[in-house]
């Protein structure tokens, strides 16, 4: 049996994927998303659905469904959301987000989020393990395919979130833009005030106007090294 693990005091109940390990990236995600006004989303390559999980916890009246391709971790997803007594609120599917079309209406979601692979095929080493190696590199399905996927199941209007890495900015802005999404919220995720950023939060409006704000950035040290505010806040640390 699964040992499950409260992922702060009083929090949702979770268990991680071997293979798919509760990230940063993924927590800092669930929470730059706006849920107000949304009924149904969506997250696209869900692993364990950390981020699903997230979501419904503090938004009760959303249904997300999880697509995952990997069969154990989609299962896992399966059991982080009975942990929790929130099957009758979420749909976990195992798939391959590039056979949406298949899957589901267009049109389906209001909300879309995504933790997708950060590297192109051939960029750096790939991990001999193929659970792995899909889920840090584009093996399976390429920023091109997550943003089709997105624009065909938001409705119009609907929010588009993405995770990705700063120096691939403009390649998603521009994929997000031939597919019909208008990027609309930026934030800069920065490890202390002074440095590069290391990721970028991406909100895009399906059929929006054009039109981009640039948030502060999130800054997660203090210049003692110890977390800041917003980070304890977003941890439940506070």
């Amino acid at each position: 049996m699964p040992e499950f693990e409260n992922l702060w005091s009083g929090g949702p109940l979770f268990v991680q994927a071997e293979h798919f390990r509760l990230s940063t990236d993924c927590v800092l995600l669930a929470d730059f998303v706006n849920t107000p006004g949304t009924a149904r989303g969506i997250d696209l390559g869900c692993a364990s659905g950390a981020a699903a999980l997230l979501l419904l916890w503090r938004s009760p009246g959303l249904h997300m469904t999880g697509l995952e391709i990997v069969p154990a971790a989609a299962e896992l997803a399966r059991e982080n959301m009975e942990a929790n007594s929130l099957s009758e609120r979420s749909s976990i599917l195992c798939g391959d987000i590039r056979r949406h079309r298949e899957l589901f209406r267009s049109g389906s979601f209001d909300l879309v989020v995504a933790n997708p692979p950060y590297f192109p095929v051939g960029s750096g080493r790939t991990s001999a393990d193929a659970a792995r190696a899909a889920a840090r590199g584009e093996l399976q399905c390429s920023m091109e395919d997550i943003c089709a996927a997105a624009a065909f199941l938001c409705r119009t209007g609907g929010s588009v979130n993405f995770v990705h890495k700063p120096e691939r900015l403009s390649e998603l802005f521009c994929r997000m833009s031939a597919c019909g999404i208008e990027p609309k919220r930026l934030r800069m995720v920065v490890h202390r005030a002074d440095s590069a950023p290391s990721l970028v939060l991406v909100e895009g409006r399906r059929g929006g106007r054009p039109g981009l704000r640039i948030e502060p950035a999130l800054v997660l040290r203090n210049p003692d090294g110890s977390e800041t505010d917003e980070v304890l806040k977003i941890y439940h640390r506070s």
